[in-house]
């Protein structure tokens, strides 16, 4: 085989049945990303005698004679971009960028006439991230990015440090390296929900040519813990081991198989004898909880932290404040009703994935697609009894999280086998595999009570909350006791209840998932209240605007009030004002006859942070060259954390982010780091960053002042120099004078995550629904965001765009669906629908003018906040339109063809 590939001819035969993709990426192009092995997102698009392939589905034996240009290729030999690169760098049109690589190649292959059709052009292409209205400017070729200028970099528009290599597909996600010698693992998985292991025969696996070991339960620690990542372990239910002899879930890895290839560890895996002593499964939570139902973790309560084991109740809360009964005869109008929430997956089209080999001084190096590498690093330390020093996790550029990555799901077991085989071992997820054997977003069922009198004043509310946390218990307790905080704390009313339950079940487990189980309360609250605003005759955003807390005011929930929760900056005033102003402007758009229109609204509050505290540290150091290196551990998944920390450092520093380095996720640099969850990104790492950078530049000062024998008043920095009444002395002078007597100019900053402030949003929507098909068009989509002092607007904006993008998925149709045997049915995209570029509208985004007394210069979280009030903001315009209040999602197409139905015939009987 001859074929050339970006200009080099390779002659090497692919092996049987190999695609273009593996063919390519063997030989060092990792700009062709792998993210769903079926040819459904695009990742890894590459150019054939310049027709754009999903080189993923294209056998690799077909590229023989042919020339093939990978996104590194682009570029002009002399390393001009190619036009479509510098437009996506000119329009920031990427957040995590793994999908980038594939637009860009789809991009520069489209003539005029596709062009002018872009959700035809990109049906094969996916992005999770951006909301795509990045990715169509830069298309257009729209610039967003602002030129850097010395100490002006807080609220422009500065591009993200690793654009360069994002559009060149350079930059380095979790297997874009090559490691010597290394091994692949695959795991061997459960076809049952519920069932134990009594036997297990792994000699014809061990025969397979190229198989080095198979792993069981016999080879794991015996000791449980959690796979959730949190700064307090304790949070969480310690329910898991490595590898058990008792399987809870149709997925859950049984064995694992090490070899020199993927496919003779594939070929292990089917080799396997497993003999099963099959059990009974529960897969409903409500039935999960009756008396005698089978039992999924029969624990000790206390040890393993599981509030009823034999009730299947990991976590649970109750409270009331005041009387709810008494409230409720006080109201003029009660309005109640159960509303559902599904299943969704992360998606994130980079999977989970680790590497793991021992260097050198013999430490375990482990490289992983992680929001948490400090974490788990401890985790791994606790689990098999080795020293923090002789562990570091590396988190490359992560292809995207949303929580799914606050999870230690394959680092465990790729540990486990180079700590015995003593070799380098790869784990990578297939896309099926991230459906039935990651996690998902928590099945939520919510029984909401609400009364109020005629004057739109609330009396009291009542939940019910049952949300299902499938086999396993990471996240489940304080995702439950999160969707019953700010979802209630919002709104005043003198009388409150919560029951809530986080319940077993034999199904996938659920885990974090970005707004961490806001959404899905909100969903029902915000729903209720439009419901029980439209009862009693007043305008839905009015009944919300007369009950919503106000700055200053106590935020108050049955479980009671968070001491160091503040609400530092309130613009949920000018949310709403933003919402009222779109309410009012006349329609504009085109609507087809006999469609019916509506408008709804929602609202959301969310903490900028979790409680008990949030750890983050950051070091600043002068160079010898004069610019700075800034070390930070929080992780880059898309958040744009790398930009905001670049930009708060050369704000402090009086230089240019170009001048700064940064190195991140990477459990050498720093001293700790929790990780980059719970909006913690900008507000508690941004802090520690303006602490080290604030802290550098003082020192900066003191030493020239002493240096030069002038007041440290009459000195300030500026970009290169230290200023002062004699002239200009230049940072590297300086560097050189304190290295010569020992000096370095490096500094530490540490915040740990508390007090805590809380961001606002409110969206709208005005759709258009035919009610003969169930078909719906987003006629105009706002969104209102109270950020904070917004610290880059091009990067806020995307994220925003993101959340809504990711929240119109979970509203109108993504689902993961189990079947009556506890089975994932929907493990690959094509049969779950992720939103292409054709199904999202431009989303308006409005700032609100704040800034925050806690936050680093007055910032706010805004990562999870934007997805909380879409689905009900939707599920109100859609009410509004058709008079129907749909209380389940997804609102798929079908299930809006049929509850309009149901309601034409109760209303004509």
């Amino acid at each position: 085989m001859r074929v050339e590939v970006n200009g080099r001819t390779a002659e090497e035969e692919p092996r049987p049945g190999q695609c273009l993709r593996t063919y390519l990426r063997e030989r060092g192009w990792f700009g062709v990303k792998k993210g769903c092995d079926q040819g459904d997102c695009g990742a890894c698009t590459v150019h054939v005698d310049g027709e754009p392939v999903h080189s993923c589905l294209y056998p690799a034996f077909r590229a023989d004679g042919r020339t093939v240009t990978t996104v590194e290729g682009l570029a002009s030999p002399e390393g001009e971009l190619h036009p479509v690169q510098q437009k996506f760098l000119d329009a920031q049109g990427f957040q995590c960028g793994f999908c980038t690589a594939g637009f860009l190649m789809t991009t520069a292959a489209l003539d005029d006439d596709k062009l002018a059709d872009l959700p035809r052009a990109f049906k094969g292409n996916l992005c999770r991230c951006t909301g795509y209205r990045a990715i169509e400017d830069a298309v257009r070729g729209v610039c967003h990015v602002e030129a850097p200028s010395p100490g002006e970099s807080v609220g422009r528009n500065l591009p993200a440090p690793a654009g360069p290599q994002v559009v060149t597909g350079t930059a380095r996600y979790t297997f874009d390296i090559d490691v010597p010698g290394l091994l692949h693992m695959k795991l061997l998985r459960s076809p049952h929900a519920h069932a134990r292991i009594t036997a297990i025969d792994t000699t014809a696996a061990l025969r397979v040519p190229g198989v080095h070991a198979v792993f069981t339960h016999h080879d794991a620690p015996e000791r449980h813990f959690s796979t959730a990542r949190h700064e307090h372990p304790e949070e969480d239910p310690d329910d898991t081991r490595v590898l058990d002899d008792t399987v809870r879930y149709v997925g859950q890895r049984v064995a694992a198989v090490v070899a020199d290839s993927e496919a003779a560890a594939e070929e292990g895996c089917q080799r396997i004898e497993v003999t099963y002593d099959v059990l009974p499964s529960v897969l409903d939570p409500e039935e999960a909880m009756r008396p005698g139902a089978p039992v999924v973790h029969d624990k000790d309560a206390k040890t393993a932290r599981i509030s009823r084991p034999h009730n299947n109740v990991v976590g649970e809360a109750h409270g009331e404040i005041g009387d709810v009964e008494r409230g409720f005869a006080m109201a003029d109008v009660v309005y109640e009703d159960t509303y559902r929430t599904q299943r969704v997956q992360h998606a994130s089209l980079e999977t989970h994935g680790a590497v793991a080999w021992f260097d050198e001084d013999d430490r375990l190096n482990v490289r992983t697609s992680s929001q948490t590498p400090f974490l788990t690093r401890r985790a791994l330390c606790a689990l098999y009894d080795l020293p923090l020093e002789q562990v570091r996790v590396v988190a490359g550029r992560v292809g995207g999280g949303f929580g799914g990555k606050q999870e230690m799901l394959v680092e465990d077991i790729v540990a486990l086998a180079v700590l015995k085989l003593r070799r380098p071992v790869k784990l990578e997820y297939t896309r099926a595999e991230q459906f039935y054997g990651a996690t998902t977003r928590h099945p939520f069922t919510i029984h909401v009570k609400a009364g109020a009198r005629r004057d739109g004043t609330l009396t009291a509310v009542q939940l019910r909350v049952v949300s299902n946390t499938g086999a396993y218990g990471n996240h489940g307790p304080a995702v439950m006791f999160h969707s019953v905080g700010e979802s209630m704390a919002v709104y005043r009313a003198p009388h409150k209840k919560v029951d809530a339950f986080s319940v077993y079940t034999h199904t996938v487990p659920a885990g974090a998932f970005r707004g961490y189980g806001l959404g899905q309360v909100m969903f029902a609250v915000e729903s209720a209240f439009d419901e029980l605003a439209r009862r009693l005759g007043l305008d839905p955003l009015e009944f919300k605007a007369r009950n919503i807390i106000g700055p200053g005011e106590p935020m108050v929930t049955p479980g009671g009030h968070e001491e160091d929760l503040h609400i530092a900056s309130y613009g949920l005033d000018q949310c709403l004002a933003i919402v009222r102003s779109a309410q009012q402007e006349p329609a504009a758009e085109p609507v087809p006859d006999g469609w019916l229109v509506g408008e709804g609204a929602a609202l959301g509050m969310i903490a900028t942070g979790p409680p008990g505290g949030h750890i983050a540290d950051a070091k600043a150091t002068l160079l010898p060259d004069g610019n700075f290196d800034l070390a930070v551990g929080t992780a880059e998944f898309g958040n744009g954390t790398t930009t905001v920390h670049r930009q708060i450092a050369a704000g402090e520093l009086a230089t240019t982010v170009d001048r700064i380095t940064i190195r991140q996720s990477d459990t050498d640099v720093v001293r700790h780091d929790t990780g980059a969850f719970a909006s913690t990104g900008t507000v508690v790492a941004g802090k520690a960053t303006l602490r080290a950078s604030r802290a550098l530049a003082d020192m900066l000062l003191d030493f020239a002042a002493a240096h030069l024998r002038v007041p440290r008043a009459d000195c300030r920095l500026a970009e290169e120099a230290v200023l002062h009444p004699g002239g200009r002395l230049p940072l590297k002078e300086l560097h050189e004078t304190a290295k010569a007597v020992g000096v370095t100019f490096a500094a530490d900053g540490h915040f740990g995550g508390t007090p805590r402030s809380v961001a606002f949003n409110a969206q709208w929507f005005r759709i258009a629904v035919d009610p003969g098909t169930g078909e719906i068009r987003i006629l105009r989509s706002v969104h209102a965001a109270d950020a904070g002092k917004v610290m880059n607007p091009m990067q806020c904006r995307g994220q925003v765009e993101g959340g809504v993008a990711q929240a119109l998925g979970a509203t109108l149709f993504e689902n993961v669906r189990v079947d009556a045997h506890g089975a994932v049915e929907t493990a690959a995209f094509r049969r779950y629908r992720l939103p292409q570029y054709a199904d999202i509208p431009r989303t308006e985004v409005h700032f609100m003018e704040t800034a925050d007394a806690i936050g680093p210069l007055g910032a706010k979280s805004m990562s999870e906040s934007p997805f909380n009030p879409v689905a009900p903001a939707f599920a109100n315009a859609l009410r509004d339109a058709t008079g129907v209040r749909f209380t389940q999602v997804p609102l798929t197409r079908d299930r809006v063809w049929l509850g309009l139905r149901d309601h034409s015939v109760s209303s004509s009987s």
